[in-house]
């Protein structure tokens, strides 16, 4: 997801792909774990894709104060 595709989404989509990710990323480690992704990398942009939400999410927030 592009952060311009980010940026456009409202408060309340934005949590909802937070959670929505942060349980794929969870599904992925512990499948991880047992065997081995095809492509581990996975695991990475899942990670940076929840923290560029999380920060468009708190931009937001403060800017709505």
């Amino acid at each position: 997801m592009k952060n311009s595709e980010i940026a456009a989404l409202s408060v309340e989509d934005l949590k909802a792909k937070a959670t929505e990710l942060s349980a794929n990323l969870e599904k992925m480690v512990l499948n991880h774990a047992i065997t081995p992704l095809e492509n581990p990398l996975t695991l990475r942009h899942t990670r940076r894709e929840i923290a560029r939400v999380k920060t468009e999410l708190t931009k937001k927030i403060k800017s709505s104060k």
